[in-house]
């Protein structure tokens, strides 16, 4: 009977390591079949069941994977984050193609497993397609044109904020001091005076815990959630800290909107929020165009959040550079005190009598490499590209890094150069490959307003100070990899001229 039973167990035993057997291959066939790669489609690494190159790619500096990948397969290569299959460009020429010449077939956003947590609906402007994208981009333009982008009333108020931040820096009276937080504060005032229609002082807590939030998310490491979202939405860690923040700043601004409703006077809008308002009152139809409350918010988020980061880390990477290299410092302070002088503030008209400067404010943007990856595309139509088929729905990487680094395009790539910005007699001049606002359709909307704050910025920053770093402390030009590109923390010397 003992034997019977000892028989009978031990096949139990078989028939359950044969089922297993079976389910883990059924498994990789099925995985083979679902992710193989269709005919002419580019060349990539060899991908693992289920995780495909995940474990491969490096999340902290994923522009040195990228760069590997591009020596061994070219300008155009794919590979896999979990079950997504991922197509890269790189180098000018192959971004340019897809982004500008082909770039109809690449202006929608592919789905976002964060995105599709945070914006139900397809909301927002920074992750939303179709109709609704196209009237939310041409909404926001000509609003925010209508509230001074590309006036004079908007350069008077950069040029106030910029006169805050001095006075704030003067008041550090010489000592050293991290002036990033100083940074996200002016950048951000000019972005609550176009939304909410107000700017806060520096040392309010609300204010200053909001900004803290925005520049978080830009720190925080996505890559892995949206690779495995069903995992890791069951998973305690960090990753949970974007949907966290993203709550919090969204209640700051309803409470803005709320605000606005309180005092609402349609005849006479003030900012942004006024104008959407405006629009939901007299158009109630159009929610399908993303005219609704919730769609406002995360509008107004993502203007507030990205607007303020990348101009005032671009600030960042300018005192950086201009620190490690004191002689470029000292050419662009005889610039403009030649052109401007001390004694009047600078306005956009001094910009083409200010060459050398322009050119070093352009070599900052090249060099610092604010986003390096760009924002994800996805194919809506089978398309070819460097002689391969993009497949519809497949999700395209446009390098950005790889465009302003492109050996082909730039002298010195790996240098800081001004002289990439200026031609033989000194003349400011604009590669066709400086993007780093990225190109095409889906191009930053907030260029024209980031270009105009970091030039007055920069200007009255080197007018008003020279600039200097504890001593004995090397500056690198290596920084941190989130969605941004950011410098590693450092003090600064702000010396009234």
């Amino acid at each position: 009977i003992f034997e019977a039973m000892e028989l009978q167990s031990i096949a139990e035993l078989l028939d359950l390591k044969a089922l297993l057997l079976f389910l883990l291959a059924f498994l990789l066939i099925a995985d083979f079949l679902k992710n193989r790669n269709p005919p002419n489609y580019p060349p990539g690494p060899f991908a693992l069941p289920f995780a495909g190159n995940v474990f491969s790619a490096s999340f902290k500096q994923p522009h040195i994977y990228l760069k590997e990948l591009h020596k061994a397969y070219g300008n155009i290569f794919g590979f896999r984050l979990g079950a997504e299959k991922v197509v890269c460009l790189t180098g000018y020429k192959m971004v340019k193609e897809a982004l500008v010449v082909k770039g109809d077939n690449f202006v929608d956003r592919p789905f976002s497993a964060i995105a599709d947590r945070l914006y139900p609906g397809s909301s927002g402007l920074f992750f939303s397609n179709g109709n609704k994208w196209k009237r939310q981009r041409r909404f926001t333009l000509s609003t925010l044109r209508n509230f001074g982008l590309g006036k004079t009333t908007l350069e008077v108020a950069i040029c106030e904020e910029s006169r805050c931040l001095l006075e704030a820096m003067e008041s550090q009276k010489g000592d050293a001091f991290d002036p990033s937080d100083l940074f996200i504060k002016a950048v951000g005032n000019i972005i609550c005076q176009l939304v909410f229609g107000q700017r806060y002082d520096y040392s309010d807590h609300t204010f200053q815990r909001m900004l803290n939030l925005s520049s978080d998310l830009f720190k925080l490491q996505a890559s892995i959630y949206e690779a495995f979202p069903g995992i890791m939405k069951r998973l305690p860690g960090p990753h949970n800290d974007i949907f966290t923040h993203y709550d919090l700043i969204s209640n700051f601004i309803r409470k803005e909107v709320n605000r606005h409703k309180d005092n609402f006077d349609p005849a006479n809008p003030r900012d942004y929020i006024d104008a959407f308002l405006t629009e939901m009152k007299e158009n109630p139809q159009n929610v399908a165009e993303g005219f609704y409350e919730s769609n406002l918010i995360m509008n107004s988020l993502d203007m507030f959040s990205a607007g303020t980061e990348t101009t005032s880390t671009t600030l960042r990477w300018a005192l950086l550079i201009l620190m490690k290299y004191p002689d470029i410092q000292e050419k662009v302070q005889a610039e403009i005190d030649s052109v401007i002088g001390q004694s009047r503030p600078p306005n956009m008209s001094d910009r083409p009598n200010l060459p050398y400067t322009d050119a070093v404010i352009h070599e900052i943007q090249r060099r610092g490499n604010i986003i390096p990856l760009n924002a994800p595309r996805m194919a809506s139509k089978d398309t070819a590209l460097g002689g391969y088929i993009i497949p519809r729905g497949t999700t395209l990487f446009t390098d950005l890094t790889s465009v302003l680094f492109d050996e082909s395009e730039w002298e010195t790539p790996e240098s800081f150069n001004p002289s990439h910005f200026l031609d033989a007699e000194g003349r400011f001049r604009k590669p066709e490959a400086f993007i780093p606002f990225s190109a095409g359709k889906r191009a930053c909307l907030g260029e024209q307003l980031a270009r105009m704050e970091i030039f007055l910025f920069f200007v009255s920053l080197f007018q008003k100070f020279r600039f200097s770093t504890q001593e004995g402390t090397e500056l690198s030009l290596e920084g941190t990899y989130g969605i941004a590109h950011v410098p590693h923390p450092f003090k600064i010397y702000a010396h009234v001229r």
